[in-house]
């Protein structure tokens, strides 16, 4: 079983990223699918959540109207696509697969945003 994230790197202030979440071992359809992040400074934050059936929810404020979220069950892949990228949003971007209490972690991608 793993989760695992792609598409993070260095992109400027008003660029653009695609974080991939690609699932193995398990069918991810029944999931829920979650986006968080985390800096040396904070507490990891969710940053984005599509249940099961695809509809997105529980946005940060900080991200709401730059952040989208999708899945792909077809794929077992899940979709960070963030816009209007801000140097506050440079953390390492983790995605978690849930269903009850069963939970699967990812290992983080960086995405820095900087000029």
């Amino acid at each position: 079983v793993q989760v695992k994230e792609s598409g993070g790197g260095l992109v400027q202030p008003g660029g653009s990223l695609t974080l991939s979440c690609a699932a193995s071992g398990f069918t991810l359809s029944a999931f829920a699918m979650s986006w968080y992040r985390q800096t040396p400074e904070k507490e990891r934050e969710l940053v984005a959540r599509i249940d099961s059936g695809g509809v997105p929810t529980n946005f940060a404020d900080s991200v709401k109207g730059r952040f989208t979220v999708s899945r792909d069950n077809r794929k077992n892949m899940a979709s960070l696509r963030m816009n209007s990228l801000k140097p506050e949003d440079t953390a390492v971007y983790f995605c978690k697969a849930q269903y009850g209490p069963t939970e699967y972690w990812g290992q983080g991608t960086q995405v820095t945003v900087s000029s």
